[in-house]
């Protein structure tokens, strides 16, 4: 049955709350738009609050080009307690006195600079990973343990923000910049395997995902009250070059065709979810700097987003890539 165009298609960022699943978030989501085609750019613990990307309609298919962004967190971890999930949410599997010297900032800070760089980590037993089709989490309430690999990641930078001593322990507030796939429960666990204590997540808040930031995302409830206005630029989050099509490239567009290489490039001056530093400023300008072979660049006609087309170097055009019949709207940025 061929599907019925959508009404909605747009990219919105939600400030997840912590006890909700990224699926939880989705389905109120989809109520919320009456849409069926809704679906997360990056999946969050259910501990975990923070910035979660969400794209609704059409523009469901973005998800793939949205998912390589850097990412920012801040996460209390736990010294001296060991779960099973590596998070707060889990059974305690250990605990062990935590060495003295871990309570000194300064040598705290030394210590996280070890993990700073590229690794391989492995992911958490409790996870979204799939082995052969199973989740790894689900598999793992079951009781059963799939072999997981580890996988290449990059860390940034660890900051300390702080060193907590409660009742309940020792704590370190950290703030992390990490690539892609990594896990910060991972991180945790690691850090106080390192420690010969073991540690595990306590809170975890997710502040950016590339450019987008906290300062962007809409709670729910915020969501049922102004709805599609949530919506953000697409162009501000992709991070591409785009051009506008003119009518004949329309044409082209409407046919799958391919676009002339020649096209003028445009690209957001600085940050675009960032005040510009004078407003006399334009927010773009004109991208000079030739076309490498594979660049995806977005297409924008009628005010919408209407295609990702790749720069072919064989062909020496640009191809469809990506092409949406209902555009994604552009909103905030």
């Amino acid at each position: 049955m061929k599907r019925q165009p959508s009404e909605f298609s747009l990219v919105i960022a939600i400030d997840k709350p912590s006890g909700m699943s990224s699926h939880d978030v989705v389905n109120r989501v989809r109520r919320i738009f009456g849409e069926r085609r809704v679906g997360h750019t990056g999946t969050l613990d259910p501990l975990a609050s923070g910035v979660l990307q969400v794209c609704v309609g059409p523009a469901a298919r973005l998800d793939k080009y949205l998912v390589d962004h850097d990412k920012r967190y801040e996460v209390l971890v736990r010294l001296g307690v060991e779960t099973d999930t590596d998070d707060a949410l889990g059974q305690v599997i250990r605990t062990a006195p935590v060495p003295c010297q871990a309570a000194n900032p300064h040598l705290a800070q030394e210590f996280l600079r070890r993990f700073e760089g590229f690794q391989n980590q492995m992911p958490p037993l409790y996870s979204a990973i799939k082995v052969n089709g199973a989740k790894a989490c689900d598999a793992a309430r079951k009781g059963r343990v799939l072999q997981l690999q580890p996988r290449p990641v990059e860390v940034y930078s660890l900051q300390l923000l702080a060193v907590e001593e409660t009742e309940d322990g020792l704590f370190w507030r950290v703030a992390c910049h990490v690539s892609k796939g990594t896990y910060i429960r991972s991180l945790a666990r690691d850090i106080g395997a390192a420690l010969g204590c073991g540690g595990s997540v306590e809170q975890l808040r997710r502040l950016a995902v590339g450019r987008l930031t906290e300062a962007q995302c809409v709670s729910l409830k915020q969501l049922e009250e102004c709805g599609a206005e949530a919506a953000l630029d697409p162009l501000a989050l992709l991070g591409l070059r785009f051009l506008f099509a003119d009518e004949h490239q329309e044409k082209s567009l409407a046919n799958g065709g391919k676009l002339s290489a020649r096209s003028p490039l445009y690209q957001f001056n600085g940050d675009p979810f960032r005040e510009t530093v004078c407003a006399c400023m334009p927010r773009i300008r004109a991208s000079e700097e030739p076309l490498a072979d594979g660049e995806v660049v977005a297409v924008v006609s009628g005010g919408l987003l209407r295609a990702l087309y790749r720069f072919s170097q064989e062909k020496g055009a640009l191809v469809p890539d990506c092409v949406f019949s209902q555009g994604v709207r552009r909103g905030r940025c």
